[in-house]
């Protein structure tokens, strides 16, 4: 079993951009998808406005019995998050590494229009080794 179920990226207006399943035991639709990620996305805001702590980013982490979502939201209110197996450590460099290649690949690409859906085939391959990779360090295979 892969220690990443999904990887979603949500937009700063709630809109999900991207969206990649890493082999999760249930598979969801497009429109479950959709749902999910703006589910994430009004829970975020929320949080971040009922907290009692100043300065409060929102969510970063949600554990369950059955999996973990941890978040990490760029300055310009781009939201990535990854659903994974519970008690995984290092979740947050991984998402940093994924906004990198974001960052490199999606936003340096002349073609590609702000807040659209990513269709950019160097992300997906640079994703997929970055995954494989963590996945290799994780557990050794």
């Amino acid at each position: 079993m892969a220690a990443i179920y999904s990887l979603f990226i949500i937009n700063k207006s709630g809109g999900l951009i991207f969206y990649k399943d890493y082999g999760s035991a249930g598979r969801m639709d497009t429109n479950d998808s959709l749902r999910l990620a703006s589910l994430w996305h009004s829970m975020h805001a929320i949080s971040q406005q009922l907290s009692p702590t100043v300065g409060c980013n929102g969510i970063e982490l949600l554990q369950a019995d059955t999996f973990d979502l941890h978040c990490f939201q760029s300055l310009t209110g781009t939201k990535f998050f990854v659903v994974c197996e519970p008690g995984i450590q290092h979740m947050e460099g991984l998402l940093k590494v994924i906004y990198e290649l974001y960052t490199d690949y999606v936003l340096k690409n002349p073609f590609y229009e702000m807040e659209m859906p990513i269709r950019c085939e160097l992300f997906d391959l640079n994703l997929s080794q970055a995954i494989q990779k963590d996945r290799v360090s994780l557990f050794g295979r």
